[in-house]
């Protein structure tokens, strides 16, 4: 189904204006009518016109409508849509039309449904019908998920959309903000799922047949877009528009987190002393080349390799070394 705007002009005050003109007729002719009764029989007349047009008033009062900025009705007629009013100001439409809203008593954790104060059912009634046209954010909470080895960890996003198509919105779907909340689910699960928690060996991300280095911690910006473009597929037939997808929460399962952190820590440490160990080779290698290039000492394979072993031992060492003063000979 498409959206139909109406071209309805803004002539709420003329009609209100004109209601409350025909009221005050009214009170008048049935004024007059009450008054002819004393004399004749005919003064039923004006008075039954005066109380027909006190029903009709009421009618007349239902089809007025305000819209603030960024707001829309869906308006239905016996069943009928017959097209969307847009755009802020003070309408007039046919007063047996009916606004339809299926997702007016919805309230997800996102901009627009948190209110400070209770929400008092009152006021739901009155504005629920209206449709938002605003950009809002939609903060689902955190789920958790399998990486693509099995860990578990738990992720949170928040999705940045707003309503484009509004007769979509409101008939191709039951309730399109609940709608909109299990499609983020279901597209956050999916893309998970692929990436591992941190760069992992062997592992294809882009489905191209080839293992990369995407990860969920390092390829965020990835992650997220891939993440929008797929809620982005499901909703479209509800009339929504995806702008982003930020992760706003990523990390280990509890279950796992200390084990994880030690593996982390362990891989640190297991780096620190690679570079230690590369860089204590490059000094031993200098200090045997500068020795043997300014004829210093001369030595044998033996002591250049018990020198190799004590420079090592006091380069790559966590303790300070504590010299040893040879008196004797070298030899």
């Amino acid at each position: 189904m498409e959206e139909k705007i109406l071209q309805t002009k803004k002539n709420g005050m003329t009609m209100l204006l004109l209601t409350l003109l025909g009221y005050v007729a009214a009170v008048v002719v049935g004024g007059i009518g009450f008054v002819m009764l004393y004399t004749t029989f005919l003064g039923f007349i004006p008075l039954a016109i005066a109380v027909i047009y006190a029903i009709i008033g009421i009618f007349l009062f239902a089809g007025l409508k305000v819209l603030k900025p960024e707001e829309a009705l869906v308006l239905t007629l016996f069943g009928d849509y017959i097209g969307t009013l847009k755009g802020e100001g003070f309408y007039w439409v046919n007063p047996f039309c009916t606004a339809v809203n299926p997702a007016a008593g919805t309230v997800l954790s996102q901009s627009g449904d948190v209110q400070q104060r209770p929400v008092v059912q009152a006021d739901r009634e009155k504005d629920g019908k209206k449709i938002s046209l605003k950009v809002m954010t939609l903060n689902n909470s955190r789920q958790k998920i399998n990486d693509c080895l099995g860990n578990p960890v738990e992720i949170g996003i928040a999705v940045i959309w707003r309503v484009t198509d509004t007769a979509k919105a409101v008939f191709n779907v039951d309730n399109y903000k609940e709608y909109l909340s299990l499609q983020c689910d279901s597209a956050l699960r999916n893309v998970v799922r692929i990436y591992p928690y941190d760069v992992a060996p062997n592992v294809d991300t882009t489905g191209d047949g080839v293992a990369d280095e995407g990860s969920l911690r390092g390829s965020s910006e990835v992650v997220a877009k891939r993440i929008q473009d797929e809620i982005q597929k499901n909703v479209t037939s509800a009339g929504i528009e995806i702008i982003e997808a930020r992760i706003t929460y990523l990390a280990y399962a509890p279950e796992i987190a200390a084990v994880m952190l030690q593996r982390q820590q362990a891989s640190a440490i297991i780096d620190a002393r690679k570079m230690i160990v590369d860089g204590a080779v490059g000094m031993v290698e200098m200090a045997l080349d500068r020795l043997s290039e300014n004829k210093v000492v001369e030595l044998d394979d033996e002591r250049k390799a018990a020198m190799v072993s004590n420079l090592l031992v006091v380069l790559c060492g966590n303790r300070d070394a504590q010299p040893i003063v040879n008196s004797g000979s070298l030899y």
